[in-house]
């Protein structure tokens, strides 16, 4: 019995991994015109995750291994939004990797394994295991971005955030070696037990905290520790990028959350300024550089830097409406990610990318269906209403106010207004500038009513925020408060 309450939480992790190897081995037996199968299997495989993770649902807290795995409903919601996005991606980018001879298992089977790893990461509770989650994702995102292997910008972007990368795990383990050294523990709850008893030495613990802030924030891509994002997003094929730029933010989102409130919350007076220094140095260099870009997955990398900064405005609000509103703000900017870069591989076809500014002028005259649902992503983006993008800023910029950082809310929204410039210069090219290119848009049925449901859902989520928002605000609840 004892194993089953520990196999139980951990049943759609195990089932991924299981399915992972089967399609590893199925995928070696099935010919390269074949392909649609392992797709398939791998679209199924994400399906059955989520049936068990909604099954397995317990209410309250469940720990497993020793405290070394939670789950609670943050980690359900987080994860079965995961689910979603890989699966959206994998829809957006078939038809983009097939032309290109990418659609492969290997890609399939690398994706499934950055999902455990998201996974792994967002019910971690001991900081072995989101180590354990964390490298797993990224060693699995840097062989997806050297996959395209005859291309030099895309082995360039993998060497630069593999070396980057590791030097980012080796500051973060470091961080978590002195916080055991100073606690006499790596499980969350312990840690923070020993920092409220008084018992921990201070100075090694802030020192500590120090190096676990700095490798969090590199994960995260926020100033200073920014410089892999723009030459990833812009070397990697991509689909690749519409992967790193998506899912992973909800895993981060819980690694961070895990991590500074579940563990580090007595010392929330020192990481609070340190997030307030990245936040602020985010938005501004994010915003400003961004304007400069030709590139869009460029321009779309110093965006995603900006957004981040604002991630963080939530989380050093503290409390539930802080938490919460990060939380909304993490999974509004993945659906809005995943749209814009649906849309630069739905524009790309064979030996042409559709990823600078000039591939959008005109795109009202050759398709006005897909230049109305540009135009809602970037309006979302923007944070212009009555789109999902302005609920997700005003709640984190109410978050911030509440908490009496009201300096930082005004910083927040000027910065804002710079980054609404460069988003609102895409819709002016689509709509007010001649075409560049007249060659005829082909798009598959089923990305096209993705594409759709993605833009349209901008929209629809902007004028009925409220059930989002309050998955958000209810599960890190029950999640955080309980511990």
């Amino acid at each position: 019995m004892d194993l089953m309450t520990n196999l139980m939480p951990a049943g759609a992790e195990i089932f991924l991994l299981v399915m992972a190897c089967v399609i590893l081995i199925a995928d070696l037996l099935i010919k390269q015109s074949g392909r649609q199968a392992t797709y398939m299997l791998v679209q199924l495989t994400l399906l059955g995750c989520s049936l068990i993770t909604v099954g397995a649902h317990e209410h309250g807290v469940v720990y497993a291994f020793h405290n070394m795995f939670v789950d609670d409903l943050m980690a359900d919601v987080l994860k079965l939004l995961t689910y979603l996005a890989v699966s959206m991606m994998l829809v957006y980018s078939r038809q983009y990797l097939a032309v290109r001879g990418l659609f492969s298992g290997e890609f399939m089977v690398l994706a499934l394994f950055a999902t455990l790893g998201m996974m792994v990461m967002i019910s971690a509770n001991h900081f072995l295991t989101l180590y354990l989650g964390l490298e797993v994702l990224s060693l699995s995102l840097y062989a997806m971005v050297a996959l395209q292997r005859d291309s030099a910008v895309a082995t360039e972007a993998a060497m630069k955030y593999f070396i980057l990368g590791a030097l980012a795990s080796g500051l973060l383990l470091y961080g978590m070696s002195m916080l055991y050294g100073a606690t006499g523990s790596l499980e969350l709850g312990a840690v923070s037990k020993a920092i409220q008893s008084g018992a921990a030495d201070k100075s090694l613990l802030v020192f500590g905290l120090v190096f676990v802030v700095s490798g969090l924030a590199f994960k995260l891509g926020v100033v200073p520790f920014h410089m892999w994002v723009p030459d990833v997003y812009h070397g990697a094929p991509t689909a690749m990028t519409m992967l790193i730029g998506s899912a992973p933010k909800l895993a981060a989102f819980a690694f961070v959350t895990r991590i500074l409130v579940e563990g580090l919350q007595p010392l929330v007076q020192h990481w609070s300024g340190m997030l307030v220094i990245l936040a602020v140095a985010s938005m501004a260099i994010g915003n400003i550089t961004a304007i400069a870009q030709t590139n869009l997955k460029r321009m779309f990398a110093y965006s995603t830097i900006a957004h981040m900064g604002f991630l963080l405005l939530g989380l050093l609000s503290g409390g539930i409406e802080g938490y919460g509103s990060s939380m909304f703000y993490a999974v509004v900017y993945v659906l809005m990610s995943l749209g814009a870069f649906g849309m630069i591989m739905l524009l790309s076809r064979e030996g042409f990318e559709a990823d600078t500014l000039n591939d959008f002028k005109g795109l009202n005259q050759r398709s006005p269906w897909l230049a109305f649902l540009m135009l809602l992503l970037m309006f979302s983006m923007a944070g212009v209403p009555p789109t999902v993008g302005f609920y997700a800023k005003f709640s984190v910029l109410n978050a911030v106010v509440q908490a009496g950082h009201i300096w930082l809310a005004v910083v927040a929204v000027l910065l804002s207004l710079i980054g609404a410039f460069y988003y609102l210069r895409i819709v002016k090219l689509m709509y007010f500038d001649a075409p560049e290119s007249h060659a005829p848009i082909t798009v598959g049925s089923d990305t096209a009513l993705l594409m759709s449901v993605n833009g349209l859902g901008m929209l629809l989520l902007g004028l009925l925020p409220g059930t989002l928002m309050s998955v958000c605000a209810v599960s890190v609840q029950q999640s955080l408060l309980l511990h």
